[in-house]
């Protein structure tokens, strides 16, 4: 009863946290820049940390198993590990680009578990005899951590493929304004340095309005590298402790099961990500593209085999 208590207010604390640091992060973007609001939302990702990290240990304690055994814990696991990420991150760089993605994140995927899952999903059950293995910390938590890592790093690389599509249009327009100007300055017969000067005037238009989002798009590449690559680490280990877990759970390192064919596409498209990161002419929109297609195959891979429910994992599924 105590425990249930506990689990109620820490779930619930936790959700009214990050929706505070959701509405403290819309107030900044509006207001620019506020020092304070700025530290307020930060305390408030970490009093979420500390939040979910209380409700994972209190099910840990009342269960007597690692809570990961149904979605509802594998929700809560993914909220803390959007939660952590924004704190591993905030230490690693002060200016945080990841903090527009890691609260809201943290707040869709608990308020689904919260409000989207029956109540029964919610309650802890004994563990069927597959998950009694010592490999469901090592393999779930790094399958979980991955998918934290690699959403946030493709909703980077979105953010970044639409600002330079934007980036794009802008400049085109600008251009063929320019060229609109130039040839007005010709049938007006300007002369010569005159009409150099504007030239110059107009190219440094085009190019000094752009740098402050020239710094954005080079941030939000640099971020999403930097967390794919954590991400797709995470997942090439949480694949090959399941493996290990499959043969000593079912006698064989491999399936084809819904889950392990979706988990292998996912590291190929980030394999994928990978290698064009390493060639040059990829880099930038080309390795954006991949990393946008990734994050549709993760959300297949983690939530479309549960709604079906088929499959050696099913016992993570909806019904």
């Amino acid at each position: 009863m105590i425990f249930a208590t506990l689990e109620h207010i820490l779930t619930h604390l936790s959700f009214s946290i990050v929706s505070i640091v959701i509405a403290i992060h819309l107030m900044i973007l509006s207001v620019h820049e506020i020092i304070g609001l700025r530290h307020s939302s930060e305390k408030g990702m970490l009093a979420t940390f500390f939040s979910l990290t209380g409700l994972l240990v209190i099910r840990w304690i009342s269960s007597r198993h690692f809570p990961l055994s149904n979605l509802y814990e594998s929700l809560i696991f993914l909220s803390w590990s959007f939660s952590i990420i924004h704190m591993v991150s905030k230490l690693w760089n002060h200016k945080n680009d990841l903090s527009t993605i890691t609260a809201p994140s943290a707040i869709f995927t608990q308020g689904f578990a919260t409000s989207g899952l029956s109540s029964k999903m919610h309650q802890s059950a004994i563990l069927v005899p597959a998950l009694q293995s010592q490999w469901l910390m090592m393999h779930v938590s790094m399958m979980l951590l991955s998918y934290a890592a690699l959403l946030c790093g493709s909703l980077l690389s979105v953010a970044f493929l639409v600002i330079t599509f934007r980036k794009n249009i802008d400049i085109f327009f600008r251009s063929k304004n320019l060229l609109i100007l130039m040839k007005s300055f010709f049938f007006r017969k300007i002369e010569y340095l005159n009409e150099k000067r504007s030239v110059v005037k107009s190219t440094s238009f085009l190019s000094f309005p752009n740098y402050y989002k020239y710094q954005l798009i080079q941030r939000l590449d640099y971020w999403s590298y930097r967390v794919i690559s954590l991400g797709f680490t995470f997942l090439t280990i949480g694949i090959l402790s399941g493996a290990v877990w499959a043969n000593e759970a079912w006698g064989s390192y491999w399936n084809w099961d819904p889950k392990e064919t979706w988990a292998f596409i996912t590291w190929t498209i980030f394999a994928i990500y990978s290698h064009t990161r390493t060639n040059q002419s990829l880099h930038g929109t080309n390795s954006a593209l991949v990393a946008s297609i990734g994050f549709l195959i993760i959300w297949i891979c983690y939530f479309g085999i549960n709604l079906l429910g088929i499959g050696l994992h099913s016992y993570g599924s909806f019904t």
